[in-house]
């Protein structure tokens, strides 16, 4: 590999990728930066990784909030819901082998999305269920609101 392709690298990240792309494209393969490409790929799959993750964090706490602090229901509350929603559905409509990640990143995250959904509400995190009330499937539910129209686990 080229000197000259791993500053690039090191100094401007755009100008590098549309590099490496023209070299794919031109079928130069024996110029290409390997040891970087493998480096941004493998970045990309934890960037994808981790954006459903924190959707789902996020989208658990708003969950959370909509079902025990009715009082405070918004439309705001739930455009955020469905905000989160069609962020990670579209991300697994391209990536749909992450599905079945799901129900980890749920278990990972949903303290998580207590101690989020607590401080939010200025409740203590024990006002909220120890273990999540919620399937996979209710929190990727766009008519599922917690408190509406479900059967959510109470504290």
């Amino acid at each position: 590999m080229d000197d000259h392709l791993n500053i690039l690298y090191e100094t401007d990240a755009l100008i590098w990728t549309e590099t490496q792309i023209a070299l794919l494209r031109a079928g130069q393969f024996d110029q290409l930066d390997l040891e970087n490409i493998i480096s941004e790929l493998g970045y990309q799959v934890r960037k994808d990784k981790n954006e459903v993750a924190s959707r789902l964090r996020g989208l658990m706490a708003h969950l959370l909030k909509y079902q025990f602090q009715p009082e405070r229901r918004s439309r705001s509350w739930a455009n955020t819901i469905d905000n989160h929603r069609e962020e990670i559905l579209g991300v697994l409509r391209q990536m749909p082998s992450l599905r079945p990640q799901l129900d980890e990143y749920v278990t990972y995250n949903y303290a998580k999305a207590v101690r989020l959904a607590a401080r939010d509400t200025r409740k203590s995190p024990s006002a909220f269920p120890a273990e999540n009330p919620y399937t996979v499937e209710q929190i990727l539910d766009e008519e599922f609101f917690p408190g509406e129209n479900e059967k959510a686990v109470e504290p």
